[in-house]
């Protein structure tokens, strides 16, 4: 590799992301001496993130395609205040080349990998390609990109169930599950409406699905120079539909010898794209402990906390260092994994209603602290979890001497966590937490599934005390034309199915939204299909109406035989929660 010479240091730097993300490259500028710059949406003009910057720049309206996805407001905005460098932090525009590749051609440095590597692991079936080219374990699957027809035969050559992945995405969306033969074509068209939704490209893949598996990843960083190592395993095996809540470090299912082997793969994987700076490979774990990789993503992590934890290394720090320029100050013999660090999600969702997201203000926001206990969080008590962004609220990670301490550390940080205003998934994760199987290190990416599927939340939950499913106010629901409207970083996979429908985990429930007779709107979202017409005759569980809400299509199904009598909503239209959508006649 060509070696690079010491770029000139950063003295000011615009991050071109919100949240806890944007808070976090914050302080690590302050202790670095770099100047902060943030950048905000209309919907953001009081966030935190704004509120400690040094200085601001607004960039347009709330939906994400306005502001924080539109690259030449956010490098006019960097060039505007004169900033040396730009952060993407994660999600947004984080993985996307051609706006590496902007940023740098505007003269700034971009804190991430060079935009070729980005580009060769962005479309997931050519990192594949590129993947078993390096040596490096791959699933059985089938590339895609041809007639549906294709799609069944190669299902059938590689054995149900088969996973369907969308090919420039990741995080679960554009993904499903298909057991049988006769829910692939439904499936695969539900993928990708998601994939364009989402990534702006319909293309999907097949893999083969691995029951049982383990999610377990490798954080690797590399310097100008060519020095590549990986800084150890996190594994994220607790997940809800393919997005990970909880995540830990060292892997309960890791011996050496494993731990070594998957190591060198994912060293493998970053070499083959001479990357540099922070980055994760991804593996899949089956039950006999062979591993295959799932995709590399080319940005720093949500989870990187755990990481911090267990190797004593400030990750953000060091990818400013290398991107100035710097060697990495330590070889892969100087890494070490100490003791043991879990992390969780706090999300304003509801775990007991297919993990919908919730709206609102929170009037309290009181984080758990101590030895041991960091909270990592870009809203504090009186904002609000809007219809725009994500609905994560924090990223709640503790240390301890073994996987026993930090479990018993979590139990009581969470138990000390207030969150009221809006319902959150703080219980649920304390039931996780809980768990006898994820007590015994024993999780699979099947764990909610097998597990938590009939879940509720307890009578004396903290997080539900002054909150309905979700709080409409003017300060959520502000007036923007066209709300739904938007690609942006969050990624909730799968697709929710109302009144009748599959629950993740199996079980068949009815929204508390619906009637027999008066299917409504479970949250606010935008219509994206009415598959039915007034007069139609409909069966139990055909699929009616298309929602999609906060990146997440919904299902909306007939609770019964019957014939359509009213239908209340067109293709494209904004509706309310507990709006009617469609009026059913029993037969």
């Amino acid at each position: 590799m060509t070696i690079i010479k010491a770029i000139k240091p950063i003295k000011r730097v615009l991050i071109a992301n919100r949240g806890e993300i944007a808070v976090r490259i914050i302080r690590a500028c302050r202790e670095l001496d770099i100047l902060p710059i943030a950048v905000y949406s209309e919907a953001d003009a009081g966030a935190l993130h704004v509120r400690m910057a040094s200085a601001s720049v607004a960039i347009g309206g709330a939906p994400p395609k306005e502001s924080y996805l539109n690259s030449d407001r956010i490098i006019e905005a960097a060039l505007k205040t004169k900033c040396d460098a730009l952060h993407p932090g994660y999600g947004f525009l984080s993985e996307n080349a051609d706006f590496a590749q902007a940023v740098q051609a505007a003269g700034l440095t971009f804190i991430g990998p060079a935009a070729a590597a980005i580009r060769a692991m962005g479309v997931k079936t050519e990192a594949l390609a590129l993947m078993r080219a390096a040596g490096v374990p791959t699933v059985p699957g089938y590339a895609g990109g041809n007639a549906e027809s294709d799609y069944v035969q190669a299902a059938q050559h590689i054995g149900y169930p088969v996973l369907i992945k969308a090919a420039a995405g990741g995080g679960g969306k554009g993904m499903r599950v298909v057991r049988a033969e006769s829910d692939l074509r439904d499936s695969l068209a539900a993928a990708q409406r998601e994939a364009v939704n989402a990534f702006g490209d319909a293309a999907v893949f097949l893999e083969k699905y691995i029951e049982g598996a383990r999610h377990i990843e490798f954080q690797v960083f590399g310097d100008q120079h060519g020095a590549l190592v990986h800084l150890f395993e996190r594994d994220c095996s607790i997940q809800r539909r393919h997005q990970k809540i909880i995540e830990e470090s060292p892997s309960p299912l890791l011996d050496p010898d494993l731990r070594a082997r998957m190591g060198q793969a994912a060293i493998a994987a970053a070499r083959a794209v001479d990357y540099v700076n922070a980055g994760t490979v991804e593996f899949i774990v089956d039950a006999t402990h062979n591993f295959y990789f799932l995709e590399m993503n080319t940005r720093l992590q949500v989870e990187h906390p755990v990481t911090e934890w267990v190797t004593g290394l400030d990750l953000v720090k060091l990818q400013f260092r290398v991107a100035m320029g710097e060697a990495l100050p330590f070889t892969q013999a100087d890494v070490t994994q100490r003791d043991h660090a879990i992390e969780c999600r706090i999300y304003a969702e509801d775990p007991a209603n297919d993990f919908m997201p919730s709206i609102g203000t929170l009037d309290t926001v009181i984080a758990p602290s101590g030895p041991g206990i960091r909270v990592d969080s870009g809203i504090e008590s009186g904002d609000a979890v809007t219809i725009y962004y994500d609905p994560m609220i924090a990223k709640l990670s503790v240390y301890g001497t073994d996987r026993e301490d930090a479990r018993a550390r979590m139990r009581q940080a969470l138990a000390a966590y207030q969150l009221r205003g809006v319902t959150t998934n703080r219980d649920f994760l304390r039931a996780v937490i809980d768990h006898p199987a994820f007590a015994r290190g024993e999780a699979t990416t099947s764990f909610i599934a097998q597990y938590m599927a009939d879940w509720q939340a307890p009578a004396e939950s903290q997080s539900n005390d002054q909150a309905p499913l979700m709080r409409e106010t003017p300060a959520t629901l502000n007036a923007v034309a066209d709300p739904w409207a938007r690609a942006d970083g969050f990624r909730i996979g799968g697709g929710v199915t109302y009144a009748i429908g599959t629950r993740q985990g199996g079980s068949t429930r009815r929204d508390a939204r619906q009637t027999e007779n008066a299917l409504m709107a479970a949250m606010p979202g935008q219509v994206m299909g009415v598959l039915v017409a007034e007069g139609e005759a409909v069966t139990r569980g055909q699929t009616l109406i298309l929602l999609e809400a906060m990146k997440m299509e919904i299902r909306i199904s007939a609770p019964h035989d019957g014939h359509i009598a009213k239908v209340h909503c067109a293709v494209g239209q904004i509706v309310t929660r507990g709006q009617t959508l469609i009026e059913l006649r029993a037969e």
